[in-house]
């Protein structure tokens, strides 16, 4: 075959191009357009290694299908000066004009001379096509004639089914097709160093990985081409910030750095190429996160750790601040989520890319109808008949699922079981049976809730994850951060223990029992709030997203459930007992929530109470000499404060009765929110 070793070359990288259609078929609809065509440049600017090389590559074969000779300029082998440039972008033969500019970035110092006296300069039927990554300057669109004769098109990642295209040309076997498009969002550069690495892992036997932080080469390579040089340390720690959190915003920037220079940091990483800004702040392209992300986790796992527990902090508390916004609360709980996202259980379970496409909103009377009948073409009769009873007794408890039209194509009802009657208990045995199940396993004090899940209704249920699971997770999450004292959540699913159990065990939510509605089963999962508080549930899933092994749900437990008059009990033969360690050690409050849940050990706890007794020094006074440093008898310690026997055995009894108040309080409401 005649032609020169470029040729070979040119057909080599033509059989691996797929996609970028549209954009093909823009120029050649330009080029058959010839001097009426409707613009005269076309700018393509994204990412370091999204593409825009080898698509010139492809304009340029477009190009010469035409009959015509383009002359390709690439910026890093040309000097950023007039003449220079001039020279390389000479025709290269006779007919229309046809220039071609890579790596445009290189040239910014040029950018007014190729706009104001370069381009004028060319034949009214040349054709120019600039790459870059940084989309054109502001003054291309001020000036009214470059908005006319300026086409500008921003390239993002390769389509899914472009991708599998790919994969197939490079021989990648279709099992591992899904793999690999999770692992680099169709971004090009991404793929080819991907399919790389599967040669070799392969041909070495070796397992190939399954996240761009298994594969630490990969992530060298692609750092070099997406991001140029970081200015300093603190640009570096902005910037994995906004890697690792959804949205970055300059507020988000002074919570997670110290000192000043805030707003200069954020002002810079938005003239990063890779950044999107949207309604809640800037973000990453996904690769360009991913790689961020996978190399300060590979090269400082501690810093990543604590970014990671910062932020995730920092989130929680936001959500707990937005008592009074419902939309900004379910964003903040979205941030706390998003930052789950690479865990390889949790990431199965929720639709990522949806999250501002679909919403959690109340149910109105007038969709009443539709969810009945969607319970009734998805979880039977039975079920819808137990559906319409709650929703006349609880609307209030119902969340109906929708997409940006307002369809509603999913719900979920929260029941506060502890607020049922028996009517409601004997007339629904999937409720009965969750309550059932708690007053077997730790009976709700008072003051204490019983929240069930006691419906999921998904008309996606075929598709997993579905929308329905994604915005169920955000609700739920939003009501273990925010909600008050409680005993139990419970969680009801139609039976498929495969699916729900990795799940709910990663949540410390343990299998409990199941029941039959109109012949199907549903499993129920249920967490003890009294054996796992909120804030140690809050750790528990932190460390488990940094990679901590997951250990079985904690269960029901040997934990004492304690009703008040038995606590009370308990509180006045501790304060006997107190110096009696071998007796303390038996007391029910050792297996209490009030003991395991705080530092410090039961007598610390006990001196705490009374020293909020030091505003009434009476009251402290006999407290102190009958428990804290007793005298031999009661009769002495009265004899030693002046008191009548009387008068002392009352404000014994009254003082003793303020401490199990305010030792109770923290029972029920736990160390940091409860009163006294």
């Amino acid at each position: 075959m005649s032609g020169t070793f470029g040729d070979r070359l040119r057909r080599a990288r033509r059989r691996r191009f797929v996609g970028r259609s549209g954009e093909i078929e823009l120029f050649g609809g330009v080029l058959d357009a010839g001097a009426d065509a409707p613009f005269s440049v076309l700018f393509v600017h994204g990412p370091g290694g999204v593409g825009k090389s080898a698509l010139l590559a492809e304009l340029a074969e477009e190009a010469r299908r035409h009959g015509l000779a383009p002359a390709l300029v690439d910026a890093r082998t040309v000097d950023p000066a007039p003449e220079a440039f001039a020279r390389a972008a000479a025709g290269a033969g006779p007919g229309r004009r046809v220039v071609m500019i890579d790596t445009y970035e290189l040239l910014a110092p040029l950018d007014d001379w190729v706009r104001e006296t370069f381009l004028p300069s060319l034949p009214s039927d040349a054709l120019v096509v600039i790459a870059g990554r940084d989309a054109p300057g502001p003054r291309w669109s001020a000036d009214p004639g470059w908005r006319e004769l300026l086409r500008v098109v921003s390239l993002r990642n390769l389509r899914p089914e472009d991708t599998r295209a790919y994969l197939r040309v490079e021989g990648v076997p279709d099992d591992l097709h899904e793999q690999v498009l999770a692992m680099t969002h169709g971004h090009p550069l991404a793929l080819s160093l991907t399919v790389d690495m599967i040669v070799r892992q392969r041909r070495e036997g070796r397992a190939v990985p399954d996240a761009l932080a298994a594969a630490p080469d990969v992530v060298r390579a692609l750092l070099g081409r997406v991001i140029d040089q970081v200015p300093s340390h603190r640009h570096a720690r902005a910037l994995q910030v906004c890697a690792h959190a959804r949205f970055t915003t300059e507020e988000l920037l002074r919570a997670m750095l110290d000192g000043d220079g805030v707003p200069e940091l954020f002002r810079w990483l938005r003239t990063l190429s890779f950044m999107e800004e949207g309604e809640h702040g800037i973000y990453p392209h996904d690769v360009a996160r991913d790689i961020l992300d996978a190399d300060l986790r590979w090269r400082d796992p501690d810093g990543y750790a604590a970014l990671h527990r910062r932020l995730r902090g920092h989130f929680v508390e936001r959500v707990r601040q937005a008592t009074g916004n419902r939309r900004d609360r379910r964003k903040h709980v979205a941030d706390v989520l998003f930052l789950s996202r690479s865990h390889p259980v949790v990431s199965s379970y929720w639709q990522l890319t949806g999250l501002g496409r679909f919403r959690t909103d109340e149910v109105r009377p007038d969709d009443h109808a539709a969810l009945l009948d969607l319970t009734r073409r998805t979880q039977g009769e039975e079920q819808a008949r137990f559906a319409a009873y709650w929703l006349d007794r609880r609307p209030d408890a119902f969340g109906a699922f929708r997409d940006t039209s307002g369809e509603m194509f999913g719900y979920a009802a929260f029941l506060p079981l502890h607020e049922a009657d028996e009517r409601d208990l004997a007339h629904d045995p999937g409720a009965r049976t969750m309550w059932e199940y708690t007053r077997r396993h730790g009976p709700a004090r008072p003051g204490e809730s019983v929240m069930a899940w006691r419906f999921f209704v998904d008309s996606e249920a075929h598709i997993r994850p579905s929308r329905a699971e994604t915005l169920i997770r955000l609700w739920n999450g939003q009501e273990i951060i925010t909600r008050g004292p409680r005993a139990w959540d419970v969680v009801s699913v139609p039976s498929d223990r495969d699916y729900w159990d990795p799940l709910l065990s990663h949540f410390d939510f343990h299998h409990a029992t199941r029941y039959e509605i109109g012949g199907r089963p549903y499993e129920v999962y249920a967490h003890d709030w009294r054996r796992l508080s909120v804030e140690e549930w809050l750790e528990l899933t932190a460390e488990r997203e940094l990679g901590a092994e997951a250990a079985p749900p904690t269960g029901t437990a040997p934990e004492l459930v304690l009703s008040q008059p038995e606590f009370a009990d308990a509180v006045r033969a501790a304060l006997k007992d107190l110096h009696r360690p071998e007796r303390l050690a038996g007391n029910p409050l050792m297996r209490s929530r009030l003991v395991r849940h705080r530092p410090g050990t039961l007598p610390d706890l006990i001196a705490e109470a009374a020293g909020t007794l030091r505003g009434e020094e009476s009251l402290y006074r006999v407290i102190d000499r009958t428990f804290l440093r007793p005298a031999p008898t009661q009769e002495r310690a009265a004899e030693m404060l002046g008191l009548p026997f009387s008068t002392y055995r009352r404000h014994r009894d009254r003082a003793v009765e303020r401490i199990t108040t305010w030792l109770w309080q923290r029972e029920i409401h736990g160390p940091t929110d409860g009163g006294g």
